[in-house]
């Protein structure tokens, strides 16, 4: 086929044939009949065909196309169906036994064939692909190269518009279709690099049959059980052709970047999946970038012409904003770094430097002992939030240099003050620079030879014939373009002087970039410390991945952690967890920090009590006197005795053990979907199954569960359900007539199930049941507890009850072990017919210190104000989602505990469990940390540290909003 036949099949619409036409079509030719569906394209028409036999697709084409091209297509599927494992569309015959008939329509020749429709859907509508459906993309495209490789036909040898080896002159011919001349002229110089640096490279591209439209188009999946996205298989054959076969995965990268927000390096995963089944040469791998800008530009040139000459196909129209995208993500980046990028992520790397053949850049320093000062995550540094100062970095090396004459920073360390708190992006921490304090004036030698450059931001640069280096705090008084010699001087230092060392000439360099991106920029930007004679590289750090083998090697496997690949976080800051590259998380889930992470006051009380004395509660200290007293002003009134121990489990545990003594029972009623903690006595109680799979059918027989109180989902919904769950009560009371009852514990606020409220009235009644036979109330206030829920300091004021016992620990200590059981004298005194008691930690020195530091930077800083101010704007915003997500069933709680619940349906309530995993996880990717709770794990339990902001709130609930907006 010549070129002018592909431009005239460029120029053409789509057949002009109707549904009444295409309806006769099947009747006559097929004996079918049923409704029509239109089904997009940008050449073909193409119906969906419901018929009483089962689903099809009728496929009409323009009678241009020869019949050569179509029985390829055919044998390619049969031959797919055959050698390949993932489904393709059988095709059916007509009545006449053909596979393919050429009729006339309407006067127009056209080509009608019919195939069997794949179930399923196709993703080019969602906004966000998720990293395995990408690599799934690009597994499918390896596998089905792989298959076709032993594939011919005399119909793959086609000019084709798609075919990349004409999109030069594809791109030429089209080019005036693009109006706006700034526009043209970017298509242009895009299409024009990509040929420049294809060129050298296509003798030794493999050529084989390729589908050449492995797309989200074109790629059929749908979510399984658990709501993963599970391949059903790949249509549209019409590309079929014999090129290069990094073509196909080229076209099935581009489409990719309209699901990229931007970020053309979200390819990888595609690249590492088709490189691991289907291995590509290192040619084709430098080849993949500049076919995917080549494509992106044919794409846009393509679309606008098809909209000009085509202006009723929606489907055109439609893709054109998408195929824009692409083109702006595609030429967002520089080649090289992409090229870097794609090399690196399949294990391979580019050619060494010859730095061993530098010669010094500052000669007069040779020998010289530099202090390299630590700007890392873990820099002693860094405290109490200093790194946010403006100009931090630039202050410590300026005042090592005062004191050590000369100072520098490392390459590649990680820069903590580059964090971005509430901050969805990853923050640009990677330096690809070394910063210097050198006396000024010091004098400043080409490391190679090359020809010098004057910046107009006052930067030099000199550009060798493999290198090139960037000076920024230099002065010179040679000429821009002036040629060098190595070790030749250059100028001097003038100021700061910052060193960048490049491969090649790469102006648009940056000196920060990504951790995501710092393996490709290092391959492009390596460590100045050859040219430098200075051992400035950073020491390279423990990975996350690397420490998670260590932990899951030693560390009980029983005690779980947050995420299948979760970050190695070594630094907080208030309501933000940071990780060793330097990105902030936003903690959302820690409710033991409750005057957030690293504060000044509980390391300097930490440390001053720990220089003083630290033992255990059985001498006399004043400081476990004070914080007892502290703690019962805040108790009701009539509680006069405090235990103080190490943690929330041991407080519910005494507390068991302090109903026996009391009661001189053992019988303990607690409530079903509830969490007490992880000691014996503790756990026995403990009903949720999300913590123990086996909770109900491993109860001791002392332990008498009832009805969950939930107002929600439970088995009696709303505020006047209260009588209803109270009869669970009664029942089991009566299940153990006869015996003394030790008590009943409960959560004023249901917190494992979500933060929910227990509905009015209910405590009031089951208290006054159990005291009737006896027994005491424990109310475990560990989670929602100490101001947590904002209008109320404990959780059992919401409901206007006093308990007997009152449990507490998470924030008391903000993570220092320390919990502690309040109650009355005579409940206190009934355990020492057991003998005496204490707890290590709990009452120490360190710990009451600590725990009433607690309280007076609670008190100091706000927090309770903020947990019912903040806390409110929080929910309020919260529930604003109900009105727009289906998916959000209810929103629970109160001021820093809330629940927001996830449901497939409001009125069966069938909760959305995979959903909300697959919410959390992709909130971590969006710099938030968020973990389900509740027996279905549908529920975000939404409980940060007492110094959230509002600044905080709203960037969380955005990212809900963004991820709903994608799609779950």
């Amino acid at each position: 086929m010549s070129f002018a036949t592909l431009i005239h099949r460029v120029s053409l619409p789509t057949p002009q044939v109707s549904a009444e036409q295409a309806l006769h079509l099947l009747k006559e030719h097929y004996g079918l009949s049923g409704a029509l569906h239109p089904l997009g394209s940008q050449q073909d028409l193409n119906f969906r065909v419901d018929s009483e036999r089962g689903r099809f697709v009728l496929k009409v084409c323009r009678g241009d196309y020869s019949l050569v091209e179509l029985q390829a297509q055919h044998a390619g599927l049969k031959y797919l169906a055959e050698h390949c494992a993932v489904p393709v569309p059988r095709v059916i015959a007509a009545r006449n036994g053909e596979d393919l008939l050429t009729l006339t329509v309407g006067g127009e020749s056209v080509h009608v064939r019919l195939l069997d429709y794949i179930e399923g859907q196709s993703l080019t509508a969602l906004d966000h692909l998720g990293h395995e459906v990408v690599a799934g993309f690009g597994r499918l495209c390896g596998e089905m190269d792989l298959a076709l490789a032993g594939f011919d036909h005399p119909g793959l040898e086609r000019t084709l518009q798609w075919d990349a080896r004409h999109a030069a002159a594809l791109t030429e011919h089209l080019l005036p279709v693009i109006a706006d001349a700034r526009q043209r002229a970017l298509v242009a110089d895009a299409a024009a690099q990509a040929q420049q640096r294809l060129r050298p490279l296509l003798t030794r591209l493999p050529v084989q049959a390729i589908h050449m439209d492995i797309t989200d188009d074109n790629v059929v999946w749908q979510r399984d059980a658990g709501r993963r996205w599970q391949l059903q298989g790949v249509i549209d054959f019409g590309d079929l052709v014999r090129t290069w076969r990094i073509t196909d995965l080229s076209v099935t990268c581009a489409a990719l970047l309209h699901h990229a927000e931007g970020d053309p390096l979200v390819i990888l995963p595609a690249v590492r999946a088709y490189h691991a089944v289907n291995p590509l040469l290192p040619e084709e791998l430098q080849a993949l970038w500049p076919l995917i800008v080549a494509r992106a530009a044919v794409l846009v040139l393509s679309g606008e012409q098809q909209v000009s000459i085509d202006p009723g196909n929606a489907y055109s129209r439609n893709n054109l904003a998408h195929e824009w995208e692409i083109f702006r993500v595609a030429t967002s980046v520089p080649f090289a770094l992409m090229e870097a990028a794609i090399l690196t992520a399949v294990g391979q790397t580019l050619p060494p430097l010859g730095s061993e053949g530098f010669a010094p850049l500052l000669p007069g320093l040779v020998g010289r002992e530099f202090a390299l000062i630590d700007l890392g995550v873990l820099s002693p540094h860094f405290e109490a939030g200093n790194w946010e100062q403006a100009g931090i970095d630039q202050r410590l090396l300026d005042e090592a240099a005062a004191v050590h004459g000369l100072a520098a920073s490392r390459y590649g360390q990680y820069r903590l003050s580059r964090t971005r708190p509430d901050c969805a992006n990853e923050p640009d921490t990677f330096p690809l620079h070394v910063e210097l304090r050198v006396p000024e004036g010091s004098a400043l030698e080409a490391p190679f030879a090359g020809v010098l450059h004057l910046a107009a931001d006052g930067s030099l640069r000199l550009d060798g014939a493999q290198s090139s280096v960037r000076l920024w705090g230099a002065t010179t008084s040679l000429h821009s373009g002036a040629a060098l010699v190595k070790g030749q001087g250059l100028g001097t230092v003038g100021g700061a002087l910052t060193v960048q060392l490049l491969r090649e000439a790469q102006p648009e360099a940056p000196l920060f970039c990504t951790p995501s991106r710092a393996p490709a920029w290092q391959a492009l930007c390596p460590s100045p410390a050859a040219l430098l004679g200075l051992a400035c590289d950073a020491e390279p750090e423990l990975d996350a991945k690397t420490l998670l083998e260590r932990r899951d090697a030693s560390f009980a496997r029983t005690q779980k952690h947050y995420y299948v690949d979760p970050p190695r976080i070594e630094r907080g800051w208030r309501n933000h967890l940071i990780d060793m590259q330097g990105r902030s998380y936003l903690d959302m889930l820690n409710n033991v920090a409750v005057l957030g992470h690293g504060h000044p006051r509980m390391a300097e009380t930490a440390r001053r009590q720990w220089s003083l004395l630290n033992t255990n509660s059985r001498f006399n200290y004043a400081a476990v006197a004070e914080f007892s007293e502290r703690l019962l002003k805040l108790a009701p009134e009539g509680m006069d005795r405090v235990f103080l121990v190490n943690s929330g489990s041991e407080a519910n545990d005494l507390a068991i053990r302090l109903a026996w003594a009391y009661s001189g029972g053992r019988d303990l009623i607690s409530v079903l979907e509830a969490y007490h903690g992880w000691t014996v006595g503790a756990d026995a109680v403990s009903t949720s199954v999300a913590d123990n799979p086996r909770a109900l059918e491993s109860r001791p027989d002392w332990v008498h569960p009832v009805t969950a109180p939930n107002t929600y989902r439970g088995e009696f919904r709303g505020p006047d359900s209260a009588p209803d769950y109270v009869r669970s009560v009664e029942r089991q009371l009566a299940n153990i007539e006869g015996r003394k009852l030790a008590g009943f514990i409960c959560e004023p606020v249901y917190g494992n199930a979500g933060g929910i409220s227990l509905p009015p009235g209910y405590l009031e009644k089951v208290y006054g049941l159990v005291r009737a036979r006896g027994g005491v109330c424990i109310a475990d206030e560990v989670q929602v507890g100490y101001g947590r829920m904002g209008h109320f300091f404990w959780g059992f004021e919401e409901q206007g009850v006093v308990p007997d016992i009152i449990t507490m620990a998470k924030g008391m200590g903000n993570g220092q072990p320390l919990g502690a059981v309040i109650t009355r004298r005579e409940i206190a005194e009934a355990l020492e017919n057991e003998g005496y008691f204490f707890s290590s930690a709990g009452g120490s020195p360190v710990s009451c210190q600590i725990g009433m530091a607690v309280l007076d930077v609670l008190e100091e800083e706000g927090l309770w104000e903020n947990a019912q101010v903040v806390g409110g704007h929080f929910k309020a915003r919260l529930e604003a989602l109900i009105d727009k997500y289906p998916l959000v069933g209810a929103v629970h709680g109160s001021g820093f505990y809330l629940g927001l619940e996830l449901v497939r349906d409001r009125e069966t309530l069938e909760p959305a469990t995979e959903e909300t995993m697959r919410l959390c996880d992709r909130l971590r990717e969006l710099g938030i940390f968020m973990q389900p709770t509740g027996d279905d794990l549908n529920i975000l339990k939404i409980k940060p540290p007492m110094v959230t902001s509002r600044q905080s709130v709203d960037f969380f609930v955005d990212m809900l909003s963004k991820v709903f907006d994608e799609g779950l």
